[in-house]
């Protein structure tokens, strides 16, 4: 071993962790001096988990079976403490070994019984007889003897059918009792008897022959017969678990018609005259438990609590009458698989296909009596109050208000008992509500006598007397006046110890006051509906013990802040050490101003001064109102910026206070709400502070309480909308400690529930990571560590897309206990869209003067400046990008803990990684009615729009805008019918040395059986289609890009050339390359030369659907550009000698606002592009008449594989002959089982080739006498009927080898390094294989792996040492391979 990594001759492949579905749960009870709690047992795929629930620490993992997953899990603890683990039809038992001070717990294993000819369903250890009783699929029963590994005895029973469950109760051969869930929707309940009083049932003779494996053939074992004792109907659908109660009286069964259901059946043993009586149905003797909304998967039954678990990701618990008492919803995807309930340590365990364990405690009153330390569930369930006040002076109107009448206007929570009131006629109320019987309403003040109160504002301070609370309120009136009242509040009494008024506004202009808590009680700002915000100063000290009487009250106004959107501004925030103001409006959009110490220190100004905007973000909430700001600390001179709105939305940004920048960098969406009106952080749990996490906010007619973390509905309450005056108050865990008032019929409607809670109780211990809770269709590692150090050992970082449309970044420790240490949620593709595929760009590739490329090889040091992308496609054709972030040292872990986002990825051999993620943009296909908007619009523009630089036409408007009418017309029909979905993606990155711009070219493959190249322009976020890849007759499955540097000598001169050739692997078996790399330097010199971002404005923030984008004018005034913009930019772009430079500063308030979308910074920190000596002609046109061309492949293998390429890999040869030159390698797996293995090179130009010179001189000439095609699909195409590239360069394939049955099934992944190739496929086998002479794939290993129906694979290596492969499908797995010591 060196440096700690192993080695193996010949190579080795080694399993490691698998993350994915629980499938098994079982406890392992300690003696009393050792643990109060017992240990858990848990089985995820082929592994077993030891955990100790008393420190929520791993203790032991192990491998059980090869390829066969863990169905359950069977304990006896004395006089031996035996294991039974049993899957499909394999059973093995292990012995335990404990050990105290410390705790320590070690498995050996015993032996496996022989392989049995049907599926086992369940095993119980008969302590009374030394037993070990096995249920069969065919249900059928088998006694297996421990001590002496003999099978004792078996028995089919003559009801034979197929079992979906079976569940066995008792301790001996006397006691046992089985119940078998069968097929036909009934559980039937049975005994094995030996007794010969049976023996006259010819009908049910015994089985005489064994029913395992012919190794297992024992001679002299016992015959038993089956006693029937109930049969019990009332299920219509399949019986999928079964759970018998501790005393056998009782037994619970859960199905698919989503019930469950309690049966008492009969126990009692008849002779043979009853048997036909202990047969019939038992329809009546239940109890119907309805409550969950899909399948129910497994169910547990205590003393006086029923747990079930189901489909629908919720857990509920019911007592034995069927009365549900609690339910809770914290797994994700295809639901809980598992559950289980300790009585003695109330603790309930939960397991699901999202990998997580979660332990919460569950006590129930019957059991023992309430403690501080426990939370009863009645009492929970009756703890809410709901009760109506009314004010004192309020009329019950009959019929239509006036101006005159009295009604409630604001309402606002000082805590959970304590509740202020503003009337239409200016009356400010402090209510008392500890008792709802005995409500207390004290009028403090009447603040206007000639006008309604338009807005109020509370905020608390601290108590100047333990038995005191002090507040501060704010209260605007319909005259413009603005008043601030402090408050000292008792057990008893209220009231004002100072009050201040002032005119803020004009008469109905006052609409909105706020305090700020970061600027205290000194600062209140004022609102207009012109988006006009003002700053007042109080010059006495409202949060001061003393009276200050010697200081006349004074109030200055001392800043006035204009929006430039000119919207009301709805909430605001302020960061006094950053000295920034952030401001969000009534349309969606967010301002940022300074916040200078002068103006916050100013006493009295003369002259108030008018702040400017630092910066601004246009539609961060499309076009639905900005409901709340919050600023916290993100780093040195950085701060992160979260909002919520009205689209539903909870969104991240990124201020940098040096660059002045703001950036969109993360959001989330909360379906199941219309509107967000804040987000509450529990204060009781500060290191898992994204589990306290709550959004608040209504749909159409209710308010409902959000848990991020879990994705659950905590509460629900019907109170007609958030139009009506409301408040709400949460305390430290909002799940049991809420208050929500509103207004109703003139009276206020209050719901509260405040119930003493504690950390241990409240807060659901992880004790296995939570991952994707569906399939997994795409996996890929982050080489950016290993590449920018291979010497040494980082965390692997893997990216993987899922079927619910959610894309992952997961961190793995190689060869540690707990390997699988966190799991981020980047994202969620719109609409939830499936991801089908994904890939990490990491390398960029730069062309400079002369068409010359070189690789950019130092990654490490390129990408703190250079973006490295992550990009995802999947169904709806949706095309995602996220961009890798190197977080700089100035990020200390002070500044870290602060914040914790459900859209940023962070991770680190510690604590935190220098590297994040975050979303980057996204392409969908355009609706039909944008494009006739366009179209409109279109005539208006095409002066400076419609002319292509590449095409020359004596009408280039009419074909353009007869092509798009043409688009318009198709698009209407397709985007109906509209389930086109991506199937794969490759992408790379090219930057120009004379621009700062980077462009990334990603190819998709649609289901269309089309291939796009489009074009992802940084730092602007701007989306081109750039070229159809010519339509092949089947869909492309598979998608790999290889640069190819080739050197070119014309006239002595040797310059490199880098071809950028695309490889694709269809349905029909074939293989076909592509040449792509006179397109990318076309794109490239057009962006050279123009300035698309002075044109179009970038996308601002993921699409979401419910009008994130805004409406018609906001999206159309995005998306399209202006004359007046185009003016503009090229009036200041003129030089005094009247030619144009290409610029790209700021030429109005809208691209400077968007700003946000700044992804690459240079080294001086500027978001300005340098200025270029090239000129840029008012006469020339944009590139957004960049047309689609249409490129033919090089070359086209055909029947590669005798059906679909599933997968396939390519990589330069290592150790080729030099004579050769570069040599690479193309492996593929198919539907046939196949694996193909081809080499190929690609042959130059000539030599010294004057023509090859001369066509690259005259090629601009001659592609302006290309002639235009007819419109193709629903694109405009160009031809390229002329190919520098095509011409001279080819396709040459050396070698080509084939394995026709390299899997017993269908080849999922693979993967080459010119050395190696590794495969996988659907029978669940990992394979390597090694390249021998002329291609020939020689196998030197293979490995069973855990995870089911594996859908992709990928590998990566820091040197030739050790491999990483990590296999995605249902959950993940990381498998290490040990080539030989001699490889080189």
């Amino acid at each position: 071993m060196a440096g700690g990594v192993p080695h193996f001759d010949p190579p080795m492949l080694r399993a490691g962790s698998y993350l994915g579905e629980i499938s098994a749960l079982s406890f392992l009870p300690l003696p009393s001096h050792l643990s109060s709690r017992p240990l858990l047992l848990a089985g995820t795929g082929s592994e077993l988990l030891l955990y100790n629930l008393e420190t929520g620490t791993l203790l032991r993992s192990f491998h059980v079976f090869d390829g066969v997953r863990v169905h359950g899990v069977s304990v006896r603890f004395s006089p031996d403490p035996f294991i039974a683990v049993f899957g499909e039809k394999k059973v093995k038992l292990f012995i335990l070994r404990v050990d105290a001070n410390p705790l320590q717990v070690n498995i050996e294993f015993v032996s496996q019984l022989p392989r049995f000819e049907h599926w086992v369903l369940d095993v119980k250890f008969l302590n009374d007889d030394g037993y070990l009783a096995l249920g069969f699929s065919d249900n059928s029963l088998a006694l297996w003897d421990v001590d002496n590994s003999t099978l004792a005895g078996c028995l089919k029973s003559a009801e034979r059918c197929l079992l979906y469950s079976m569940r066995i109760w008792g301790e001996g051969l006397e006691t046992l009792r089985l119940a078998s869930g069968t097929i036909y929707n009934e559980v039937i309940v049975w005994r094995p008897s030996c007794h010969d009083l049976h023996a006259s049932l010819k009908s049910l003779e015994p089985i005489t022959e064994c029913t395992i494996h012919d190794k297992a053939t024992q001679n002299g074992y016992q015959q038993f017969l089956p006693i029937y004792l109930s049969r019990l109907t009332g299920h219509e659908g399949s019986i999928s678990r079964i759970s018998w109660s501790i005393d056998g009286s009782k037994l619970v069964s859960v199905s698919d018609d989503r019930s469950a259901r309690i049966w008492m059946p009969n126990n009692n043993g008849l002779n043979y005259h009853g048997f036909e009586d202990n047969l019939r149905s038992h329809a009546s003797n239940n109890i119907a438990l309805f409550g969950h909304t899909a399948r129910i998967w497994d169910c547990h039954i205590s003393d006086f609590l029923i747990i079930t678990a189901g489909e629908d990701c919720t857990c509920r618990v019911w007592d034995l009458d069927g009365n549900l008492l609690l339910m809770f919803k914290e797994h994700i995807g295809r639901g809980i698989w598992r559950c289980l309930y300790d009585q003695s340590s109330a603790l309930l365990v939960t397991a699901g296909f999202d990998s997580a364990i979660k332990v919460r405690q569950v006590c129930s009153p019957v059991v023992r009596e309430p403690t501080k330390e426990d939370k009863l569930l009645n009492d929970v369930k009756n703890a809410r109050e709901i009760f109506t006040i009314a004010a004192p002076q309020v009329t019950r109107q009959q019929g239509l208000m006036d101006s005159k009448s009295e009604y409630v206007r604001c309402l606002c929570f000082a805590h959970e008992n304590v509740l202020y009131v503003a009337t239409n006629n200016g009356i400010l109320y402090h209510v008392e509500i500890c008792n709802p019987g005995a409500v207390r309403w004290i009028q403090l003040a009447q603040v206007s006598k000639e006008s309604p109160v338009i807005c109020m504002d509370l905020m608390s301070m601290r108590s100047c007397k333990t038995s005191f609370m002090e507040y501060v309120i704010a209260i605007g009136d319909g005259m413009g006046k603005a008043t601030v009242m402090k408050l000292i509040c008792g057990k008893s009494t209220s009231m004002v110890v100072f009050s201040l008024t002032w005119t803020a506004e004009k008469k109905r202009q006052l609409l909105g006051i706020y305090w700020c808590k970061s600027l205290g009680c000194r600062h209140l700002f004022t609102v207009d509906p012109r988006g006009v915000l003002k700053l007042w100063k109080i010059n006495i000290a409202l949060d001061s013990d003393t009276d200050e009487n010697n200081l006349k009250p004074k109030v200055s106004f001392v800043a006035e802040f204009t929006s430039y959107f000119g919207a009301r501004i709805m909430c605001l925030d302020a960061s006094t050490r950053e000295q920034v103001l952030v401001c969000g409006d009534q349309r969606g959009n967010l301002t940022v101003y300074p916040l200078s110490e002068d103006i916050m220190n100013a006493d009295s100004i003369e002259v108030v001064e008018k702040v400017s905007i630092i910066n601004q973000f246009k539609g961060a909430h499309g076009i639905s109102t900005v409901t709340s700001i919050m600023i916290t600390m993100l780093g040195f001179n950085q701060l992160e910026i979260r909002t919520t709105g009205g689209d539903g939305c909870i969104c991240y940004f990124k201020y940098d206070k040096n660059y002045q920048i703001l950036e969109f960098v993360g959001m989330k969406q909360v379906k199941e709400l219309s509107t967000i009106q804040s987000v509450h952080t529990s204060s009781i749990s500060v290191i898992e502070s994204q589990m306290g996490k709550y959004a608040i906010g209504f749909t159409s007619a209710d308010i409902i309480m959000w848990n991020l973390a879990n994705e659950t509905k905590m509460l629900e309450i019907p109170c007609g909308g958030w139009r009506r005056p409301y408040s709400y108050h949460l305390g430290a865990v909002p799940e049991y400690q809420f208050c929500f008032a509103f207004v109703k019929d003139h009276n206020i409607h209050i719901h509260r529930q405040w119930v003493p809670v504690y950390e241990r109780q409240q807060h659901t211990q992880v004790l296995h990571l939570q991952y994707h809770g569906r399939e997994i269709h795409a996996v890929c590692f982050i080489s950016f560590m290993l590449q920018s150090n291979p010497e040494k050992q980082f965390d692997s970082l893997i990216a993987t897309g899922c079927e619910d449309g959610t894309v992952r970044i997961t961190r793995c420790t190689p060869l540690s206990l707990e390997s699988w240490s966190e799991s981020k949620l980047l994202g969620e593709h719109i609409g939830g869209s499936a991801v089908r595929s994904i890939c990490f760009t990491s390398k960029i590739y730069s062309i400079g003067a002369g068409q010359t490329f070189c690789s950019l090889n130092d990654v490490s040091d390129c990408s703190k400046i250079e973006p490295l992308l992550l990009i995802s496609v999947g169904a709806k054709q949706v095309l995602t990008s996220w961009i890798l972030r190197y977080q700089t040292a100035d990020l200390t872990e002070q500044h870290l803990d602060t914040r914790v986002s459900e859209t940023a990825y962070c991770s680190s051999n510690c604590k935190h990684s220098p590297i994040s993620f975050q979303w980057l943009a996204t392409h969908t296909p355009s609706n039909y009615a944008s494009a006739r908007r366009r179209l409109k619009k279109l005539p208006e523009t095409t002066e400076h729009r419609n002319a292509s630089p590449i095409v020359s036409d004596a009408k280039p408007e009419a074909s353009i805008v007869e092509n798009i009418e043409q688009n318009s017309n198709s698009a209407s029909i397709d985007m109906h019918e509209n389930d086109w979905r991506y199937l794969a993606v490759t992408a790379f990155l090219v930057k120009h040395v004379d621009s700062r711009f980077t462009t990334c070219f990603i190819v998709v493959a649609c289901s269309d059986a089309t291939l796009s190249l489009r074009a992802l322009l940084l730092p602007y976020r701007l989306w081109f289609d750039v070229a159809l890849l010519v339509p092949q007759p089947s869909p492309v499955l598979a998608l790999k890009h290889v640069a190819v540097p080739l050197c070119i000598s014309a006239y002595g001169i040797i310059s490199t050339r880098v071809m950028h050739i695309i490889i694709s692997g269809s349905t029909d078996g074939s293989i076909s390359f592509w040449d792509l790399t006179e397109v990318v330097e076309n794109f490239m010199q057009l962006v050279l030369d123009y300035q698309p971002q002075l044109l179009i404005d970038c996308q601002r923030r993921p699409r979401t659907g419910r009008g994130s984008q805004g409406g018609r004018f906001w999206r159309y005034s995005i998306n399209q550009p202006s004359d007046k913009k185009m003016r503009e930019s090229m009036s200041e772009n003129k030089l005094s000698n009247g030619s144009y430079s290409r610029s790209s500063e700021p030429i109005a308030p809208e691209s400077s606002c968007g700003q946000e979308s700044y992804l690459v910074s240079d080294q001086i920190g500027s978001h300005h592009t340098r200025s270029s000596d090239s000129s840029f002609s008012p006469d020339s046109h944009s590139m957004t008449s960049f047309t689609k061309r249409e490129l033919p492949p090089l070359l086209v293998l055909s029947s590669v594989h005798q059906s679909g390429v599933n997968c396939l890999h390519v990589s330069e040869v290592k150790d080729s002959n030099d004579k050769l030159g570069r040599v690479y390698c193309v492996v593929s797996g198919g539907d046939d089982q196949a694996v193909h293995y081809l080499s190929f090179k690609v042959d130059g130009p000539m030599a010294n080739s004057a023509s090859c010179c001369d066509k690259t001189t005259d090629f601009a000439k001659h592609m302006q006498n290309i002639n235009l095609s007819q419109p193709s699909g629903s694109s405009f195409v160009e031809r390229c009927s002329y190919s520098l590239m095509n011409n001279d360069h080819h396709v040459r394939i050396l070698q080509r080898q084939s394995v026709n049955s390299a899997h017993s099934s269908s080849v999922k992944g693979i993967w080459t390094n010119g050395i190696w190739v590794i495969s996988t496929g659907l029978d669940q086998r990992i394979r390597c294989w090694q390249i021998g002479l002329c291609g020939k794939l020689i196998e030197r290993a293979h490995l069973i792996i855990s995870v089911p129906e594996p859908e992709s694979l990928d590998v990566i290596s820091s040197d030739r040492k050790r491999y990483q492969i990590a296999v995605a499908g249902r959950g993940i797995q990381i498998i290490d391979f040990f080539p030989p010591c001699d490889e080189d």
